[in-house]
């Protein structure tokens, strides 16, 4: 079975990544964690990345004067690779809208609301804040608006009375590593 090709694009700890890569690791898995390239040398995931024998690229982007050129530099590394797909996991910079448009239709991401509600930060506390009953975490496809593409696959959980944004956070990632790869598979499938 030929999979797909797909680079996980990350910043720090790499908990969703580990989700992808324990996924990926399974026979019949549509997709193949073929790199992961992160914008932070120390970031954890690139050690999870290692042990999983995947190759990895730390593209820091301080080392650029603008957006764009880190973007482009980026670009280089996935079309030299031959990436096929991108998953952001924990990507923590705002992608230019040119690299969004070359990627179009092949990047994901995962973002822990029950998107279109809480784009950005502070997701978990703005619920909270809000009195929402309901919580989750939303896989959609990546368009230069923020947080705004096409959901492919979205989870709710309950808030539970006594949830802070802490315990939370918690339960939304167990929830987000359930349904990344999930999301990642339903993608990869269909081509």
């Amino acid at each position: 079975m030929l999979r797909v090709k797909t680079a996980v694009l990350i910043s720090g700890n790499g908990s969703n990544l580990q989700a992808l890569i324990d996924a990926a690791a399974a026979p019949g898995f549509p997709a193949e964690i073929a790199l992961v390239i992160s914008n932070k040398p120390d970031a954890y995931g690139l050690t999870r990345a290692t042990h999983a024998g995947i190759a990895t690229h730390v593209i820091a982007h301080r080392d650029y004067p603008t957006r764009d050129a880190f973007d482009s530099a980026m670009s280089d590394v996935l079309v030299a690779q031959g990436i096929q797909l991108i998953c952001l996991a924990g990507f923590m910079r705002i992608l230019s809208d040119g690299f969004v448009q070359q990627w179009e239709n092949r990047l994901i991401n995962i973002h822990p609301s029950l998107l279109p509600k809480y784009k950005g930060l502070n997701t978990h506390q703005r619920a909270l804040d809000a009195g929402d009953a309901q919580h989750g975490a939303t896989v959609h496809w990546v368009i230069p608006e923020l947080d705004a593409g096409p959901i492919i696959l979205q989870e709710a959980l309950a808030i539970l009375p006594g949830d802070t944004a802490e315990t939370l956070q918690a339960r939304v990632h167990a929830l987000e590593h359930r349904i990344y790869p999930a999301a990642l598979a339903k993608v990869a499938a269909s081509g």
